[in-house]
């Protein structure tokens, strides 16, 4: 809708997000085509893989140093140079520090979405913008460094394309290598697809993680179940092994896909906590809801993944409590509900296309990370809060994670 679009437009211009009608169809059908193609499968799971290692040995450094780390802070890295080498190619590396200029567009980024999100309870943000003061002037500041590292991304991407058109082998694995094959494309479409990319794949699967470790370390039998069924999946129980022997040795797609508790407790974690906890829609016409509520055209339709998830009459007496065991049938296998029960994919014509992708980054770091170590909290009564940003953020991160060494 039009409301949403004037908030979100300085952010995310006229990408999937923000848009509607035939812009929104356009870019739906070719998202739909990327993330279905087994290149995209094949070529994400090895980046996933390699950051995963890199994650990993920060992590044992931790855990060997006795030092307390902030866990949501290095998957928030993590999934951002993740989305940049699948969906753009680049190895931005922030988890190590190497790019200072990825490191800054990093903090622009999250400076941007963060002052985006206030425009919904900012009355005066029109005003702000004109004159260019407080959080206005922020934004302009924080998008004037993402704007410069994305049109400079691009220009070398379609740079690289040019001198590739002479060599065959040159393989276009990346998504934005292949909507540079389109010569019509105008680098602020570009702009717009490579940030909607971004904030799809990036802090929303981080702060998935992040509640996931959490959970884990407030429900240690659980955490214990999840690292067993790993062991067993790979049949790696006995094998004295490290990181990159696992990997190349053990963890499989087939070894993957016996990881049912895993995916039950990814799932159940999304259902407390969705990355995405408030949602609206707006009306195209005239239209009765199930339990005959009339809403006329242009009326805003909100709903709350977070609150919906908590809910007694829909999940039952245990609504709050923490059980993987729900998503799981009688044999052990897991079985989805509905994205109208489980609305933190949403659901209908705008169910997440990314949904398949974002499970198979979790389950991939998860199940290394879960393999080699185990996770406690070192202020066990500290009372986690919210940030107020358009995802479900930790405030503060947790930065009270320690980690032993299995």
């Amino acid at each position: 809708g039009w409301h949403n679009y004037s908030i979100l437009k300085d952010l995310l211009g006229d990408g999937i997000f923000s848009v509607d009608g035939d812009k929104w169809r356009e870019q739906r059908k070719l998202s739909s085509y990327e993330f279905s193609t087994r290149v995209l499968r094949d070529f994400s799971s090895v980046v996933f893989k390699q950051n995963v290692v890199k994650l990993a040995n920060i992590i044992s450094g931790s855990a060997i140093s006795n030092k307390p780390i902030d866990i949501q802070d290095l998957f928030m890295k993590a999934t951002l140079d993740s989305i940049f080498r699948v969906a753009f190619g680049v190895e931005l590396d922030t988890m190590c520090g190497s790019s200072e200029e990825g490191c800054k567009f990093s903090d622009a980024f999250d400076d941007a979405s963060a002052m985006t999100l206030w425009r919904y309870v900012d009355i005066s943000w029109k005003i702000k913008r004109a004159f260019n003061v407080g959080s206005e002037a922020k934004l302009k500041k924080s998008l004037r460094v993402v704007d410069d590292f994305v049109y400079k991304l691009i220009s070398s991407k379609s740079e690289k394309m040019h001198e590739s058109h002479a060599d065959p082998s040159w393989k276009k694995e990346d998504i934005l290598s292949r909507f540079l094959q389109f010569d019509e494309i105008n680098p602020k479409y570009l702009r717009d697809i490579i940030l909607n990319f971004i904030i799809a794949g990036k802090d929303t699967t981080a702060t998935t993680l992040s509640w996931y470790i959490y959970m884990l370390c407030k429900h240690p039998l659980v955490q214990e179940k999840v690292a067993k069924e790993i062991e067993d999946a790979t049949n790696s129980n006995d094998a004295v092994i490290n990181i990159f022997e696992f990997i190349a040795k053990f963890f499989s797609e087939e070894s993957m896909e016996k990881m049912h508790y895993l995916h039950a407790s990814l799932t159940e974690t999304l259902r407390l906590y969705p990355a995405v906890p408030v949602d609206a829609k707006i009306c195209f016409s005239d239209d009765t809801m199930p339990d005959g509520f009339s809403v006329k055209k242009g009326d805003m339709v909100s709903y709350q993944p977070y609150a919906m998830g908590r809910m007694k009459f829909i999940w039952g007496e245990d609504a709050e409590k923490y059980n993987p065991e729900r998503w799981l049938d009688e044999n052990g296998l897991f079985h989805l509900e509905s994205p109208f029960k489980f609305t933190a994919f949403q659901a209908g014509p705008r169910i997440c296309l990314g949904r398949e992708f974002a499970y198979r980054q979790m389950k991939i770091f998860s199940a290394v990370l879960l393999r080699f170590f185990t996770f406690k909290l070192s202020e066990e009564e500290k009372i986690v809060k919210y940030r107020t940003m358009i995802n479900l953020h930790i405030d503060g991160g947790l930065c009270y994670c320690r980690t032993q060494i299995m």
